[in-house]
């Protein structure tokens, strides 16, 4: 079974698709289906069967999809180790990252690190957190940088790079009192948040549940941050996010932040990237440069903290 037919079968079971796994492939939709038909004669069963909602792995292609990846993931393991072993260190990081944080965050400590490795492409994905994990377990990135929920899958690991303070932002010239003081007052205010699944979405939820109160109601749920800002600017409700989201319309003066009762004041941000025996030269660059500084790292009180790495 070749890396590249097992690639493209597990493009097509992830989208349940021929058209979109051949725009994930950078393949002609006929070249994918002539390599899952090579796959499937080579194995003497039929891998795919045809549903209304698209595409379904039969039971034999169950069982395939787990040796395909394990396949392609111990194939990058031996060319990492390879590459170690013959001194290379350049090659091509493709690093994935919320909007927010590719956006406010990472701009200059990756301009740093480049500086520092020219040998060394780096390219960037977008896309929420549960995407990007998904593009992490499928290699599709080396690495994403997206804010720590808690839980993380064993084959991961993890290391909290930052802190990031949580405000609560209302529309321009809301005094102090304008909404109440206590989270059980703030319950039956309309937030704004993202839809249910994203981790902006989780940390608001997760705020009022571990305080014993019902999580507030939306007034609006909407795709990103940045139009979670202009709603909040307009008049639509409240909102609790990281500052770094809408670090710079709280500069502008078209949110205002006001107190949030919450105990929880924080979020962590973290890099989390896949286990492997051998890691990518140019990953473990990356993971060292994150040894030598993301950024500064406090604690929800302010003082200085440093985070502990986690094992690769």
């Amino acid at each position: 079974m070749h890396p590249r037919l097992l690639r493209t079968f597990l493009a097509v079971a992830r989208h349940r698709s021929v058209t979109r796994a051949a725009e994930e492939v950078h393949l002609a939709q006929s070249s994918v289906s002539d390599q899952i038909q090579s796959l499937e004669a080579e194995l003497g069963t039929s891998l795919f069967t045809r549903a209304k909602p698209g595409l379904e792995l039969t039971p034999a292609g169950e069982v395939l999809r787990s040796y395909a990846e394990d396949i392609l993931a111990l194939a990058d393991e031996a060319r990492a180790a390879v590459q170690a072993a013959a001194g290379r260190m350049a090659g091509m990081l493709t690093i994935g990252a919320l909007e927010t944080i590719a956006a406010a965050t990472l701009p200059q400590w990756l301009s740093g690190f480049r500086d520092g490795h020219p040998d060394i492409d780096l390219r960037m994905r977008v896309a929420g957190s549960g995407e990007l994990l998904r593009m992490l377990e499928d290699g599709r990135i080396d690495i994403t940088f997206c804010f720590d929920r808690g839980s993380l899958d064993e084959r991961f690991a993890r290391r909290i790079v930052a802190m990031e303070p949580l405000v609560l932002v209302a529309p321009p010239g809301s005094p102090p009192g304008a909404v109440s003081a206590d989270l059980a007052g703030l319950a039956v205010i309309g937030f704004v948040a993202t839809e249910p699944g994203c981790v902006y979405r989780h940390m608001l939820d997760t705020a009022f549940v571990e305080a014993g109160i019902a999580a507030p109601k939306p007034a609006a749920e909407v795709g990103s941050i940045q139009a979670i800002a202009r709603l909040v600017a307009a008049g639509t409700g409240v909102a609790l996010v990281p500052r770094l989201a809408v670090g710079d319309a709280l500069d502008r003066g078209e949110i205002a932040e006001l107190p949030w009762p919450g105990s929880v004041r924080s979020a962590a941000l973290a890099a989390i990237w896949r286990r492997r025996r051998v890691q990518p030269p140019a990953l473990k660059l990356l993971l060292a440069a994150l040894d030598d500084g993301f950024a500064p790292i406090r604690s929800a009180g302010g003082r200085p903290r440093h985070a502990a790495p986690s094992p690769s």
